[in-house]
């Protein structure tokens, strides 16, 4: 790896951190060039505007959560029991120690949800990507008979969703100390209502 190669990673690492703690919008070059202790025209010889830096952040979390979820539920054999593992290690991603302020797909949704532009069109479809991950696991969940066979894939994938976008409210927000607990309550009536 490159001096610069790894000076971009050193920057997208923080920026990342720093999304977590402030927001997509709170990040500015100016105050991540001041973390770093890097010049702003340093900084701008890498992404060149604000927006670009949000981007990369957004990759950054694609990257991680593809790493840290998505890859490890595929470890997992078809139909339930990949789909528990999916569930499961969602929980864990919306409370792991490398996501300081949570699930940052998240954060960022209630920031961009309103507004247009290309870091919101790239939001979109990383939210419409893991849906599609899901509606999948779902689908291999009715092939190998432990769904219903009249499932409906894509409901059941959005429930699935709102079950963890709750459950990220209620733990980070509300710091409810059941959180967890109404998130598996809610996961296994989803489940049992599934089974033949």
């Amino acid at each position: 790896m490159s001096k610069g190669e790894e000076t971009r990673e050193r920057i997208v690492t923080r920026a990342y951190l720093m999304a977590g703690r402030d927001g997509l919008e709170g990040l500015t070059i100016g105050a991540l060039a001041d973390e770093l202790k890097l010049s702003k025209s340093g900084l701008f010889a890498h992404f060149g505007s604000k927006e670009e830096l949000q981007l990369e952040v957004l990759r950054e979390t694609e990257r991680r959560y593809t790493e840290m979820v998505i890859k490890q539920a595929l470890k997992a054999p078809r139909g339930a029991p990949r789909f528990k593992k999916l569930f499961e290690l969602w929980l864990d991603w919306a409370t792991n120690p490398v996501n300081p302020g949570g699930c940052l797909f998240l954060a960022a949704s209630m920031e961009l949800d309103d507004r247009e532009g290309r870091t919101r069109d790239y939001l979109v479809a990383t939210q419409k990507q893991l849906l599609a991950f899901a509606t999948q696991s779902v689908r291999l969940c009715v092939e190998q008979g432990h769904f219903k066979a009249d499932t409906d894939c894509e409901q059941v994938a959005g429930e699935l969703y709102g079950i963890l976008v709750a459950y990220h409210q209620f733990k980070r927000l509300l710091r409810d100390p059941n959180a967890d607990k109404r998130a598996k309550v809610a996961f296994e009536r989803l489940i049992k209502s599934l089974q033949p």
